[in-house]
């Protein structure tokens, strides 16, 4: 297949590695993955924070950038799921490109639908000897509906011991903005999220949006008092890129 990574900003910026990970992983499986250097942000805090008009030329940029690919995967399901159910109501009222949405939305993928959906693949040929455990984020619970995807792909990995998260399905408080509308919420949220995670004995804790993994990874900091304690947050697709090397 001709697949088109979508890195979104924060990979791009902050965690690049998640992207090559990506990379890593289908090209391992015999696939060819461009990066179009013409990709942007997919808009979703423009839309979140009431800007549609200034959201609008994201999509039709994302449109134009990725429109020609056989498949689309980003390692993140709040940026895939801004791309299947909000796209479709952004676009609503310009007819060229409310079709023109409709048509490549379908071919979005995070990147465990990619692999398990589409390629029908769960054992990618990753070895990681150590325990982890892992947080279904929001967006890819709830709007994408990941189910057990990324925890079929983690349970195939050579070594990888997999323990279940107490209150899994609980938010970890980040939300984008809501981190910072509502900060001591947020970190109420945080706080039990963090300890459920100790609470597993894991050595990593992994997701599939390193937004949530930031707001994680620096509670987890904190509680060790800005030394690394406890589980280490990684993105499950370092995971599998992995073949047995540390991380």
């Amino acid at each position: 297949m001709r697949i088109a990574l979508f890195v979104t900003c924060v990979n791009d910026l902050v965690y690049p590695a998640t992207g090559r990970a990506v990379v890593r992983v289908l090209e391992r499986l015999g696939h060819t993955v461009e990066f179009p250097a013409e990709q942007s942000c997919c808009g979703q805090m423009h839309a979140n924070s009431g800007y549609r008009a200034e959201a609008l030329p994201l999509v039709r940029n994302f449109v134009d950038t990725f429109g020609r690919y056989d498949a689309v995967v980003a390692p993140s399901g709040s940026c895939v799921a801004m791309v299947r159910e909000s796209y479709p109501r952004l676009a609503g009222p310009d007819p060229g490109l409310a079709a023109a949405v409709a048509d490549l939305a379908p071919r979005v993928h995070e990147l465990s639908e990619l692999l398990v959906d589409v390629l029908g693949v769960t054992d990618v040929g990753a070895a990681f000897p150590h325990r982890v455990t892992y947080h279904p984020t929001c967006h890819g619970l709830r709007m994408l509906r990941l189910g057990d995807r990324p925890l079929r792909l983690l349970r195939a990995v050579r070594g990888l011991d997999l323990v279940a998260l107490p209150g899994a399905e609980e938010c970890c408080g980040f939300g984008g903005t809501f981190a910072v509308k509502n900060a001591d919420v947020s970190a109420a949220m945080l706080a039990d999220k963090c300890a459920a995670v100790c609470d597993t004995g894991a050595a990593y804790v992994a997701a599939a949006d390193n937004s949530c993994l930031a707001h994680i990874g620096g509670g987890l900091s904190r509680r060790g008092g800005g030394r690394p304690a406890g589980p280490r947050a990684i993105h499950y697709a370092e995971i599998l890129a992995n073949t047995g090397e540390r991380a």
